[in-house]
């Protein structure tokens, strides 16, 4: 697996021989000035939620790429109203199998509104599983003690989960939720877009190091194997 990564919580996974995009915001992000959303390639793009900073630039790829979006049924509705066709609607408890793996719709705590007021459904998060490994994607969330079912749907080698505190789980938190997903090595998302959320990457990655777990701030339009 290759997690590639566009800035706040727009990331890509290479796996088993597909690419899925998260979350697409990148040109609302001074941060990530560098991206050309145009050269982004997507088979599947997953949105979490419907905030703008996560889906931003999901109408625009999803015309340039075709990709197949999934999320919540409200969000696909929407897309579907801006011109996009090739949606999947889900919602908690349900799972999509692929001829390469599959995609699980899990709860998240946090809210869900569209960038025109429109009701975004509920927000959630992703566990993906294939030959070439699994992995959880928490979408923005608090701390809840349904992570702990996770384990239960796939063996976890990486979380993707929010560090940025304020408006999701921070650091100290994050650990925890390493710890209820059983998986020592995490990529932090949602950290340094804008002032509520910047974080201090040393302190962080320290306070994961204690536990014995791998905290990875990615930076910026970089590639990392998993």
């Amino acid at each position: 697996m290759q997690f590639t990564f566009y800035g706040h919580a727009c990331f890509a996974v290479q796996i088993a021989g597909k690419k899925l995009l998260f979350d697409p915001f990148i040109t609302g992000n001074p941060l990530a000035k560098e991206i050309d959303i145009n050269a982004i390639e997507a088979d599947y793009i997953l949105v979490s939620h419907g905030h703008g900073d996560h889906v931003a630039d999901l109408i625009q790829i999803a015309k340039n790429t075709d990709a197949l979006v999934m999320g919540a049924y409200e969000i696909m509705d929407w897309a579907g109203k801006q011109g996009v066709s090739n949606v999947h609607p889900m919602n908690f408890g349900g799972k999509v199998r692929f001829d390469w793996g599959t995609v699980r719709f899990v709860p998240a705590t946090h809210s869900s509104v569209l960038p025109d007021g429109t009701y975004g459904g509920n927000p959630g998060g992703f566990v993906v599983s294939s030959v070439d490994g699994s992995f959880y994607y928490s979408g923005d969330t608090a701390l809840m003690m349904d992570m702990q079912l996770i384990p239960r749907y796939a063996n976890i080698d990486v979380a993707i989960l929010p560090v940025g505190d304020n408006f999701t789980m921070g650091v100290e938190d994050a650990l925890v939720a390493a710890e209820f997903v059983q998986c020592s090595k995490v990529f932090g998302v949602h950290f340094d877009t804008f002032g509520y959320i910047k974080i201090n990457h040393e302190e962080a990655i320290d306070y994961f190091k204690k536990a014995g777990k791998t905290l990875i701030l990615p930076e910026i339009g970089k590639t990392i194997s998993i």
